[in-house]
């Protein structure tokens, strides 16, 4: 099942797509997709899909996406999960996840801009494979992890760098307004074998830049879920943005940066492609 958040008439809500082409709003469940999986996660959704009304399914085409989730509680990114890319950073190794927030207001969704601030020309792309809670829960066992996995998706941790150097800390260059990108759907984990090997590729203007996938993760999906769900109580809606393989743009030499009218695209293959144009965002006059 694919499950999206969108705007039709200016209401938003939340669905499932079906045949590609058929949006089926389940806003009838609960207003949210957050609030339907804190109800009874995948198995009340699915319980109650029967129940909507298909004669008034919507076409594709005729609802503006949201972030998958747009209100989650907690988004938690994990940083130098690659070998590869830990290795281009030149970061020492860790024993341990390096978590950085994300903000509800630093994401967006497929189709929509991602903002190139006037403070920076160091937009930078990082392909990524987010997660979605769907059962909480507090020091989840690894070995319990999956099954409070709601699904997946892709998900572009799009990076200010200059502004993210500014100190020791990432946040400030992480949660620039609008830059996460998110979508277009999360594929529910009942589609997907618990442990299989995700593929990730990152592409701009059509060029791949970017390609990793779960086997090469430093801490797995188990191990994460464990580690953030030590330090903190995990909700439904909560997502886990797993890391980004090498090839960044800020490591490249010549470095390669994001410019306005840039398209960039992340496919998770067999999961869904989230695209989005760069657009200049006008500063303060």
């Amino acid at each position: 099942m694919r499950i999206l958040s969108f705007i039709h008439d200016g209401r938003p809500s939340w669905g499932a797509l079906e045949n590609d082409e058929r949006v089926i709003d389940l806003g009838f469940i609960a207003p949210t997709l957050r609030e339907a999986l804190a109800l009874g996660g995948i198995a009340g959704i699915r319980s109650r899909l029967a129940e909507a009304d298909r004669s008034r399914a919507l076409r594709f085409d005729q609802v503006r996406l949201l972030p998958v989730v747009p209100d989650p509680q907690k988004i938690v990114c994990i940083g130098l999960n690659y070998e590869a890319h830990r290795l281009e950073a030149k970061r020492a190794e860790t024993l341990h996840p390096t978590l950085f927030p994300r903000w509800p207001t630093s994401q967006t969704a497929h189709g929509a801009d991602i903002p190139l601030p006037p403070e920076s020309t160091q937009l930078d792309f990082e392909g990524e494979i987010a997660l979605v809670i769907g059962q909480g829960g507090r020091r989840i066992a690894k070995e319990d992890a999956w099954s409070h996995i709601a699904g997946y998706a892709p998900y572009n941790d799009a990076s200010i760098r200059d502004w993210q150097y500014h100190t020791t800390q990432w946040g400030a260059g992480k949660n620039f307004d609008g830059t996460g990108a998110f979508g277009p759907w999360m594929v529910t984990r009942d589609e997907v074998e618990d442990g299989q090997r995700l593929e990730l590729v990152t592409r701009l203007n059509g060029e791949e830049v970017q390609r990793g996938n779960t086997d090469q993760l430093i801490f797995s999906i188990p191990v994460l879920i464990h580690y953030i769900s030590t330090v903190m109580t995990l909700t439904p809606g909560d997502v886990i943005v797993t890391g980004t393989p090498a090839g960044v743009g800020v490591k490249r030499e010549p470095q390669l940066f994001m410019k306005h009218g840039d398209r960039i695209e992340v496919e998770v293959i067999g999961i869904g492609r989230l695209e989005n144009r760069v657009c200049r965002e006008e500063g303060p006059r």
